[in-house]
């Protein structure tokens, strides 16, 4: 698929096909994740595949009970290694929530480039999720990810005009 192509296609699926994911599949996605810029390459993060049906369901009640994320064959739980994320303004500001963004952005768009779909998952119990998945203490859960194969198609959410985001020179 053509770049601009994939950007405009990415959607939030919310309903998803148990049709499995072949591994060579997932593993160009995931890659897709480790090739991500960090602040000075630092790499502040892991991301945690989970297939296991029982696992996914610990997942949905972590998540709100956001059924639709145990529908899909794979979750993603992206988290950031804070402890070697880089850190500017005397240590008030780290990198590692935008490093993650990035990082779970580039997983999105490569799946949206497979033919998969995904939704960012915001919303969650963060020391229920550590538990379920081991996760230790001093790592930061940023976001979840059902992924698999679209069992839906959304319309396309409205946007606002360039005009309207930006400036030039000045605010």
């Amino acid at each position: 698929m053509e770049f601009y192509e994939v950007i405009k296609s990415r959607k939030s699926i919310r309903k998803y096909k148990s049709d499995p994911i072949p591994e060579p599949v997932l593993e160009r996605i995931l890659d897709a994740g480790r090739l991500a810029p960090s602040a000075k390459n630092i790499q502040p993060w892991k991301f945690i595949v989970v297939k296991d049906a029982q696992i996914k369901k610990q997942l949905v009640a972590a998540c709100r009970n956001q059924e639709f994320i145990g529908q899909a064959p794979v979750v993603i739980c992206a988290v950031a290694l804070e402890k070697i994320a880089w850190c500017r303004m005397g240590g008030y500001w780290s990198s590692y929530p935008v490093d993650l963004a990035i990082a779970l952005e580039h997983i999105m768009l490569a799946a949206t480039n497979e033919g998969l779909g995904t939704c960012w998952i915001g919303a969650y119990e963060e020391k229920e999720v550590k538990r379920i998945l081991n996760i230790p203490e001093d790592v930061k859960v940023i976001a979840l990810t059902p992924l698999g194969y679209p069992d839906q198609t959304p319309e396309p959410k409205p946007r606002k005009p360039l005009s309207e985001i930006i400036s030039t020179d000045k605010f």
